[in-house]
């Protein structure tokens, strides 16, 4: 069924449930929340309603009793074969061949747009989601965040909205000083200066390749000896490891330590800061944009945080006028307990400086002033404290909390077989999403980064990923849809080829329970996309993906697309061609719709394999 049959179902139903208000069987004001779903089993029908037990209550009647006076107030409708009532009150629906079928000619008809609506045309929603800080490459865990983002900015598009991908550059505030400091640190380095590289500085191997381009670019212009950097700077912190390998603070203090190297790079290079600062910013942001591009994932806008650096202040000022900004021990607080927090929240710190959350104050403020309907922020799963805090800045200033969705997404674990793969090491290297691309592909990587809840962790498991079997999820979706183009092709070295009018004419003839059950699962594509998008859940759609290829390769194994006596260098009959073309119209939508699936998510559609 077609989602325009299903619609016209509904409006069966609504028309029978008038007809039972008129006469008093139900109220007038009675509301229709009940829903259409597929069978499972053909033997209760196409679709059942569970309209007559959402309605018994109102109706103060018994449910199946209800559902006999609905079927007796449905009008008629040629779709419709049978009605039936079944258990404590379902209503099942069994259509005509003709109806059935339907659904083919809406896939051949609508082709890579079968599916989507425009349901929530002319509503503009914002999809955030990565914005890693710019201070080092992406790694496995940032890559769950790009694949499940892109793929529910992909599906909201599906179903009629207006979507614009953001990726919110965190290029202001004190991490931005300490990459700064850190390539500094080893461009004086490469410059011959003997220095002790801090703990709390960025310690990877991408800080000194920055530093060795300043270097080349500028040579030794810019060096001042690490004892002046180092002038009246606290102790770094110092540690010991115990025979257990538990690290602990012997001395010193991390924060105060490259606080001070920061203030006195400052001080140092004046106006030169700014160098170090905007080369790292520039080439690491410069590799997280290659990286995602290369990924399959693009944004309509890259959001500087220092563009609203002017903005910060404003807001505050509107907090402050409504009563929800207070001091206390030389901080400004703000009062988000008000608004359902745990606690309140620092704004402004006593040296004068405003934190990340004013920051993020102005920055959703910004969001929803750009005309948004809803922002969909995609937070890794250890921002969970920060939701409640944000909301309750948006209630304060007066925008409905309820726009704003926060969706997160739980970290990624790597194996290898059964054995759990290192994702980090004490020398700053990790994992890099890079680096799993290169080593499992694309499709891979983003197919089973989304193919579970977000809530849900999820286990990676390398050689899997890359197997060539059933038990690879993404392989055997993409063998699916490359068997019908290999089908296609062995067509042509006989002489044959698809004949869409024979294969109409005669699609009577898939009978057999398997094709019924794949026609079926065509025409619940639609809903399944709905679904897919309206609860951010690209995990239906995978799972809908798996179903249908699944259910595909069986009836394949089963039932001979090409006659038998074509393989065999006879002549084939009539009847046998008819049937060829029957089944090679049930594989070519069966094809169009795993595609169109595929390409929502990322992934490719292959032909051969």
């Amino acid at each position: 069924m077609s989602q325009a049959q299903i619609d016209t179902l509904a409006s069966l139903f609504n028309d029978a449930i008038q007809t039972l208000q008129a006469d008093g069987t139900l109220p007038s004001d009675w509301q229709n929340n009940s829903q259409i779903t597929r069978t499972k089993d053909l033997s209760h029908g196409d679709f059942a309603s569970n309209i007559a037990l959402t309605a018994a209550k109102a109706a103060k009647a018994n449910p199946r009793q209800l559902a006999e006076k609905i079927v007796s107030a449905l009008p008629d409708n040629q779709d419709i074969r049978q009605v039936e009532i079944a258990g404590p009150g379902f209503i099942n629906v069994f259509l005509n061949s003709e109806a059935k079928f339907s659904v083919l000619d809406d896939i051949f008809t609508l082709q890579d747009r079968f599916g989507l609506s425009n349901q929530f045309d002319g509503q503009k929603v914002q999809v955030e989601f990565v914005s890693a800080n710019p201070t080092s490459s992406l790694h496995v865990g940032h890559g769950r965040g790009a694949a499940f983002g892109m793929s529910v900015a992909n599906l909201l598009e599906a179903i009629g909205y207006d979507v614009t991908r953001e990726y919110y550059v965190n290029d202001a505030g004190r991490q931005m000083d300490i990459l700064a400091t850190s390539t500094y640190l080893r461009y004086l380095q490469l410059n011959g200066e003997e220095i002790t590289f801090p703990v709390n500085a960025y310690q990877g191997d991408y800080v000194s390749d920055i530093a060795q381009t300043l270097k080349t670019q500028h040579g030794d212009s810019y060096v001042h000896s690490f004892a002046n950097v180092a002038k009246d700077v606290p102790e770094d912190a110092q540690f010991e490891i115990n025979a257990d390998g538990e690290k602990t603070l012997v001395s010193g203090d991390k924060e105060a330590h490259i606080d001070g190297l920061i203030a006195n790079s400052k001080s140092l290079l004046g106006d030169s800061y700014a160098l170090f600062l905007n080369a790292a910013l520039s080439s690491i942001l410069a590799d997280i944009k290659d990286d995602l591009n290369d990924f399959g994932v693009s944004y309509e806008c890259w959001f500087s945080e220092r563009s609203i650096d002017s903005e910060i202040e404003p807001v505050l000022q509107i907090l402050d006028d409504k009563g929800y900004l207070y001091e206390k021990d030389g901080n400004i607080w703000f009062k988000s307990t008000d608004f359902g927090d745990e606690k309140d929240r620092v704004v402004r710190r006593a040296n004068g400086q405003s934190t990340y959350f004013a920051s993020d104050i102005a920055y959703h403020k910004n969001k929803f002033d750009r005309g948004f309907d809803k922002v969909i922020n995609v937070w890794g799963a250890d921002h969970h404290g920060y939701v409640p805090r944000v909301k309750a800045a948006l209630l304060a200033l007066g925008i409905d909390a309820e726009r704003l969705d926060v969706v997160l997404v739980q970290f990624v674990a790597l194996w290898r077989g059964s054995e759990k793969v290192q994702m980090s090491s004490r020398s700053g290297q990790f994992v890099t999403l890079r680096e799993l691309r290169a080593e499992v592909g694309n499709d891979a990587a983003r197919f089973y980064y989304v193919a579970r809840k977000p809530e849900v962790h999820v286990d990676f498991d390398l050689e899997l990923a890359k197997s060539q079997s059933k038990d690879n999820q993404v392989y055997y979706i993409q063998y699916a849809h490359a068997r019908v183009c290999r089908v296609l092709e062995k067509l042509a070295t006989y002489d044959l080829a698809v004949d869409d009018a024979v294969g109409l004419a005669h699609q009577d003839l898939l009978s057999a329970p398997n094709e019924d059950e794949l026609i079926k699962l065509l025409a619940g594509y639609p809903a399944t996309l709905l679904r897919a998008a309206t609860g951010y859940e690209p995990h239906v759609l995978t799972n809908y993906l798996k179903e249908l290829a699944a259910l595909f390769h069986g009836w394949y194994d089963t039932n001979r697309i090409l006659p038998m006596s074509l393989t065999s260098g006879e002549t084939p009959s009539q009847d046998e061609l008819d049937l060829m073309q029957a089944r090679l119209r049930l594989s070519k939508a069966v094809r169009q719709v795993l595609a169109n699936g595929l390409s929502l998510l990322g992934l490719s559609a292959p032909s051969s394999m």
